[in-house]
């Protein structure tokens, strides 16, 4: 297990949502924010904050009215229908520059892209955080069921909460980290599907980036590590 978080920081998440009708009668019934206020109920000193947007001039809106403080370790959580290169309507390379300029002077250091297909272009994810105050991005490279991939992302932000910033520069302490998050999880459960509508399984579509913090380190695809660490841990339970 990862080192416990152990000194008081100002922490949140920052959730960008856009309306998900995920039936004819959801008249904007469905939203991310209970599970997310979830971990604000048993972490009370994690603040959420929420803002709905619709288009690419109304996400910047929405970034910054929740952007009016500087946090020592905040996450922005885009939860939106998403699909190869946008995500609720708005291009991907425009709301990762967006949100890394808000990263720089507002402490935010993860990315949590509850989205369709949008996670999977890691390389676009390593350019993108480069040069920001990002320290990790996560997304999904296939489809992925509503509830169960909610329930993914926030037990991943849940624990990434708990990396004070000296462990934000440990590039194996933040590869533990994700492990432990996603340990909770079946990797072989069927999360969605991908393009030509082919299952795929929780393993194969969830991506991860880190940039420890310091000179000289890069951004990193660190996906295989992290399921590594998690097949390892239950080799040595059994």
């Amino acid at each position: 297990m990862s080192r416990a978080r152990t000194r008081s920081e100002r922490r949140a998440i920052l959730v960008l949502e856009s309306p998900w009708a995920l039936d004819d009668s959801d008249s904007n019934r469905s939203s991310v924010r209970p599970f997310v206020e979830g971990i604000a109920k048993i972490e009370p000193d994690v603040d959420v904050f929420s803002a709905n947007f619709y288009d690419k001039s109304s996400f910047r809106l929405a970034l910054e009215s929740l952007c009016k403080v500087t946090f020592d370790n905040a996450i922005v959580y885009v939860a939106a229908h998403g699909h190869p290169g946008t995500i609720g309507g708005v291009k991907i390379t425009d709301a990762m520059f967006m949100i890394g300029e808000a990263a720089k002077k507002h402490g935010i250091t993860g990315l949590m892209l509850g989205s369709c297909f949008v996670g999977g272009d890691t390389v676009k994810l390593e350019v993108f955080i480069e040069g920001t105050g990002l320290r990790w991005a996560a997304g999904y490279s296939s489809s992925c069921n509503w509830l169960e991939g909610t329930l993914v992302d926030c037990n991943i932000m849940a624990k990434m909460l708990h990396l004070h910033s000296e462990l934000l520069s440990e590039k194996d302490e933040m590869i533990e980290q994700l492990a432990t998050a996603t340990a909770l999880f079946a990797k072989d459960y069927e999360i969605g599907e991908d393009l030509n509508e082919e299952t795929v399984l929780l393993r194969d579509s969830l991506e991860f980036v880190i940039q420890p913090s310091g000179s000289g380190k890069r951004a990193k695809r660190v996906t295989d590590e992290v399921f590594a660490l998690n097949a390892l841990e239950e080799e040595e339970q059994e």
